[in-house]
C-alpha cells in the first residue's frame, strides 16, 4: 500500500531548542523534518507540531513552526490527550436552514468531512513522545506511518527500541524520500521539480 497525499496528515513531534542538541544525529533528523514540513506544505497536506513542555525545552525550529498548520504545547508524553487527536478530526459541520427546529429523525444527516487516515509522524525523542504518540495513534486507528529518518532520541539504542516496538504495533517504518516521492506518485506532479531539489 503507498501513501496518499489526499488520505494524509503530518505531524512533527517535539523538534524543539533545548533537546536537539543532546539527539543522535540531530542535523540529519532535523534536516529531514523540514523535507517533510517544506514538501507537505508544497502539496497541502495538514501539518501539525507538538512541543513537550515548551516553557522548559523551548519551542520548535522557527522555520519549522512556519509550516505547521498548528503546534500544540503538552505536558503528557503522548500529543493525543492534549489535544492533537482533536486536530486530526475534521468538525462536524453545522446544520443549515430550519433543520434543527424538526425531530431528530426528520432531520438530514450533516455531511461530515472525510477523515484523512494515514497520519505520516516523525520526532523526538523517538521512545518517548514520539512513540507514545504513535501507540495511542494506532489505538485510535489511524494508519501510523513513521519516517525513521526523521526521528531520533540521545542513544541509538533507545531509537531503535522504538521502531522495533511500533512495527510491532502495527506502525509502517518508512524514509522521508519514501513519504515524499509516494506522495508525487509522478514526475509530472505540479511540485515534482521542488522536493526533487529538497533531496539532492
Amino acid at each position: 500500500m503507498l501513501l496518499d497525499d489526499q488520505e494524509s496528515q503530518l505531524v512533527l513531534v517535539d523538534y524543539q531548542a533545548r533537546l536537539m542538541p543532546a539527539i543522535f544525529e540531530a542535523d540529519l533528523v532535523m534536516a529531514n523534518a523540514m523535507r517533510l514540513a517544506q514538501a507537505a506544505h508544497w502539496m497541502e497536506v495538514p501539518t501539525y507540531g507538538t512541543e513537550q513542555n515548551p516553557d522548559k525545552l523551548g519551542q520548535n525550529q522557527a522555520e519549522l513552526r512556519a509550516l505547521c498548520r498548528r503546534t500544540i504545547p503538552k505536558m503528557s508524553f503522548s500529543a493525543c490527550p492534549d489535544g492533537l487527536s482533536e486536530l486530526l478530526r475534521p468538525a462536524a459541520r453545522a446544520p443549515a436552514g430550519n433543520a434543527r427546529s424538526l425531530p431528530k429523525h426528520l432531520q438530514k444527516a450533516v455531511p461530515q468531512e472525510p477523515t484523512r487516515q494515514s497520519i505520516v509522524i516523525a520526532g523526538c525523542e523517538a521512545h518517548i513522545c514520539l512513540l507514545q504518540t504513535a501507540l495511542d495513534l494506532l489505538e485510535e486507528e489511524y494508519s501510523v506511518w513513521v519516517v525513521t529518518d526523521a526521528c531520533g532520541s540521545r542513544t541509538e539504542r533507545n531509537r531503535d527500541a522504538a521502531f522495533d516496538r511500533l512495527a510491532g504495533a502495527g506502525a509502517e517504518l518508512v524514509t522521508t524520500e519514501m513519504v515524499l516521492f509516494e506522495w508525487l506518485r509522478t514526475a509530472e506532479a505540479d511540485p515534482f521539480k521542488e522536493i526533487q531539489a529538497l533531496v539532492k
